[in-house]
C-alpha cells in the first residue's frame, strides 16, 4: 500500500468515524432532548448535584460541544444561573470520556450489523421515534467501522523506517517531550474540533505501536485544551455575556488542569497503569498480531481518570473559576434601551440549545412589554408625556422582536427537529404573536389616554378607579405568565391561576360595563367621555385575554 492509499483509507475512516459520532449524538439528542432540557432545567445549586449531572448528560449525548451549548442557551433564557452552568460544565468533560471507554471495548464486529439494522430504520421506517432510533444504531455502527478502516490504514505505517522514525520523535522522556505532544493534541483538536476523533486517532495509532503509551496520555492532554475551541468559536461576535463566561470557564477548566497534571505526568501515568491492571487489562505493552489492543483501554481510563480528577479540583474552588471567568470575559456595556434579540447560527445544530436560546429571548421580550404596560397603565389617572410618547417605538420595537423571532424558529424548524421541539416551536410562536397583540392594544390604549388629556375629556372618579383595577389585575396577569415562562416549575397550579385571573378579568369587565350604563342613565358621564372608557375598558380586556392565551401556550410546553 503506497502513502497516497494510506492517507485516503486513513482520512477516510476518520471521516467515517466523525459522520457516526455526529450522526448518533443527533439521534440522541432527538430522542432523549426533551428529558435533557427538564434535567439541566431542573438543577439545584448545588455544585456536586451539577456536576453529575453533566456527566449523565453528556454520556447520553455523546458530546461535550453539545452539552457547552445548552448550557450556553439556557444561562441566556435565564433558566440556570452561570453558576450552576459551571458546575454541569465540569461534569460534562467527565461524560464526554465515555466515547473513548466506548470505543476501547472490541466493538468492531458489531459495526456492519449496526450499520444493516440502522440503514433501513433510519430510511425506511415511517415512525419518526423509529428514524431517530435508527440514526443512533447507524451512528454507532459508523463510528466503529471508521475506526476500524483507520486502524487498518495506519497498519503499514509501522513498517515504514520513516514513518516509525518519525512518530518516535514524540516522546516524553523530558518535559519538553511532554510540552510538545500537548501542543501537538491542541492544534490536532482545534482544526478538527472534535476532541472524540481526535483521541480516537491516537487510540489508532496506539493500537498500531506508532506511539506509546505515554505518548498517547501527552496528546490526549492536548486534545482536552484544544476541545474548548468550539465554545470559544461560538462568542465569536456574540453580545452574549454568558456565552463567553462559559466558554472561558470551560477553557480555563482544561488549560489550568493540563497544566497541573504536566508537572507529575510520571505519577499520573503511574496511577493510570495501576488502576488499569487493577480492572483486570492485559499489560499495555502486550502485542497480539503486531497490534497492541490493550492500549485503548488504558488511553480511554487516562482520559476518563484526567478529567474526574480535574472535576474533583475544581468543585472545591468553583467560586475562583467562575470569578477569574467573569473577569476574562468582556464587561457588560450600557444596555440599549431597544435591543433586537441576537441569535448565533452555530445555536442550530443543537434544536435544545437554540430554544433554549429564543425562550430567553421571548422572556425578554415578554418582560419589556410588561414593564411598558405598567408604564402605560400609570398614566391613566397621572399624565406622563415620556412615557406616552414612547408609543410608536414601544410598538415598532415589539414588532421587530416579533419578526427576528419568529424567522429563527422557522430556521430552527427547517433544521429538522422531533416532535416536542416541534410542539414547543408552535407555542413560542403562538407566545411571541400574543405579545405582539397585547402591543397593538397598548398602542391603542396609550393613544386614548393622551386623547383625553389633550381634549380635556374628565371621566368620572369612578370610571377611572376601574380602569386602575382591570389595569391592575392585567398587570397581577401578565406578572404570574412572565415568572411562569421563567420556570413554571417554581408556579404551583399555575394554569389554575391564569384561568381564575381570566374569569376575573372578564366578570370585571361586564361589572363595569354594567356601572357605566347606569352612570350614562344618570347623565354623570359626557358621551366622549364613555365612549374613551368603553374603548379602555375593551383594550385592557384584550390585553387580559392575550396573557390567557400565552398562558395556555407556556402550559402547553413540556
Amino acid at each position: 500500500m503506497n502513502l497516497v492509499e494510506i492517507l485516503i483509507q486513513t482520512v477516510g475512516g476518520l471521516g467515517l468515524f466523525i459522520l457516526g459520532m455526529k450522526m448518533m449524538t443527533e439521534g440522541l439528542e432527538m430522542t432523549a432532548g426533551n428529558r435533557i432540557k427538564r434535567i439541566l432545567g431542573a438543577i439545584s445549586s448545588n455544585r456536586v448535584i451539577g456536576c453529575l449531572t453533566g456527566a449523565g448528560v453528556t454520556a447520553v449525548i455523546q458530546s461535550s460541544s453539545a452539552t457547552t451549548v445548552m448550557l450556553i442557551g439556557f444561562v441566556g433564557a435565564g433558566m440556570m444561573t452561570f453558576e450552576q452552568a459551571i458546575g454541569v460544565i465540569l461534569g460534562a468533560n467527565v461524560g464526554t470520556t465515555m466515547t473513548a471507554q466506548l470505543i476501547a471495548f472490541k466493538l468492531s464486529s458489531a459495526a456492519l450489523p449496526a450499520i444493516a439494522i440502522g440503514v433501513p430504520l433510519k430510511f425506511f421506517s415511517k415512525q419518526r421515534n423509529y428514524r431517530y432510533i435508527g440514526e443512533i444504531i447507524l451512528g454507532f455502527g459508523l463510528l466503529f467501522y471508521g475506526m476500524t478502516v483507520m486502524s487498518d490504514g495506519l497498519a503499514p505505517i509501522r513498517s515504514n523506517p520513516e514513518f516509525v522514525s518519525f512518530f518516535t520523535k514524540f516522546n516524553t522522556d523530558t518535559r519538553f517531550g511532554v510540552l510538545m505532544c500537548v501542543f501537538v493534541g491542541t492544534a490536532v483538536t482545534m482544526i478538527v474540533q472534535s476532541s472524540s476523533a481526535t483521541v480516537g486517532v491516537t487510540m489508532a495509532l496506539a493500537t498500531q505501536g506508532l506511539i506509546s503509551f505515554e505518548t498517547s496520555m501527552a496528546l490526549v492532554l492536548g486534545e482536552n485544551i484544544g476541545t474548548t475551541i468550539t465554545a470559544e468559536l461560538a462568542t465569536i461576535g456574540s453580545a452574549s455575556l454568558s456565552a463567553h463566561r462559559t466558554a472561558r470557564a470551560h477553557t480555563l477548566f482544561n488549560v489550568i488542569g493540563v497544566c497541573m497534571m504536566i508537572t507529575i505526568f510520571p505519577l499520573f501515568i503511574t496511577i493510570v497503569k495501576f488502576a488499569t491492571i487493577k480492572m483486570g487489562a492485559g499489560d499495555v505493552a502486550m502485542a497480539t498480531n503486531g497490534q497492541y489492543l490493550n492500549v485503548g483501554r488504558y488511553i480511554a481510563n487516562g482520559h476518563t481518570l484526567f478529567n474526574v480528577i480535574n472535576a474533583s479540583f475544581f468543585l472545591f474552588f468553583l467560586p475562583i473559576l467562575t470569578k477569574t471567568a467573569i473577569m476574562l470575559s468582556p464587561k457588560e456595556g450600557k444596555k440599549e434601551r431597544y435591543k433586537l434579540p441576537i441569535f448565533d447560527t452555530r445555536f442550530i445544530d443543537s434544536p435544545i440549545g437554540a430554544l433554549a436560546k429564543v425562550q430567553g429571548e421571548v422572556v425578554k421580550m415578554a418582560e419589556f412589554t410588561k414593564d411598558r404596560l405598567h408604564n402605560l397603565s400609570q398614566c391613566i389617572k397621572v399624565r406622563d408625556d415620556d412615557k406616552l410618547g414612547e408609543r410608536e417605538a414601544v410598538e415598532e420595537h415589539i414588532d421587530k422582536m416579533q419578526l427576528v423571532i419568529t424567522q429563527y424558529l422557522t430556521t430552527v424548524y427547517q433544521g429538522g427537529v422531533n416532535e416536542f421541539e416541534a410542539n414547543e416551536i408552535s407555542e413560542m410562536m403562538r407566545i411571541t404573536n400574543n405579545l405582539e397583540r397585547i402591543g397593538d392594544s397598548m398602542e391603542n390604549a396609550s393613544k386614548a389616554i393622551e386623547r383625553m388629556y389633550n381634549n380635556s375629556i374628565k371621566l368620572s372618579e369612578g370610571a377611572l378607579n376601574d380602569l386602575e383595577s382591570i389595569a391592575k389585575e392585567v398587570d397581577i396577569f401578565f406578572d404570574l405568565v412572565v415568572k411562569a415562562m421563567k420556570n413554571k416549575q417554581e408556579q404551583e397550579d399555575f394554569f389554575k391561576k391564569a384561568e381564575a385571573q381570566e374569569n376575573l378579568i372578564d366578570s370585571m369587565r361586564e361589572r363595569m360595563r354594567n356601572d357605566h350604563i347606569e352612570r350614562l342613565r344618570q347623565s354623570s358621564c359626557s358621551v366622549d367621555a364613555g365612549l374613551l372608557y368603553i374603548s379602555l375598558l375593551s383594550n385592557y380586556e384584550k390585553m387580559g385575554d392575550y396573557c390567557f392565551n400565552i398562558a395556555i401556550g407556556v402550559n402547553r410546553i413540556k
